[in-house]
């Protein structure tokens, strides 16, 4: 069986995010496509696994624990399990990212 998913534009100001769980396809991975407008992101939570973001788009911010760094299109950001993240747009354009969770449902606690 294959599972396709239809990306939506989204409305200018608001967020565009598609959020997969692999358990819904019998796959063992999960993830977001971030599509986010200028200011927006995640708030802060945290993982009992890694999580990994792909920069397709924009100019993010994350902070992971006691670390900030910006990351640009192309750049790979790791965050370590149980350790608390979050990312925000800082670019005048959308951002666009891959967040990657390594299991078939998110996990994700709010901090």
């Amino acid at each position: 069986m294959i599972t396709i998913l239809h990306r939506r534009e989204p409305k200018p100001g608001q967020s565009g995010t598609i959020r997969f769980e692999g358990c819904e396809a019998g796959a063992p991975v999960s993830l977001f496509l971030v599509d986010a407008a200028p200011g927006q992101g995640s708030g802060l939570h945290m993982h009992p696994y890694v999580e990994t973001w792909v920069v397709r788009r924009g100019e993010a911010e994350f902070i992971v624990g006691d670390e900030t760094a910006r990351a640009f299109p192309g750049d790979i950001v790791v965050a370590p399990a149980g350790v608390p993240h979050r990312f925000t747009n800082i670019g005048d354009d959308r951002l666009e990212l891959v967040c990657i969770h390594p299991s078939d449902t998110i996990i994700q606690t709010s901090v």
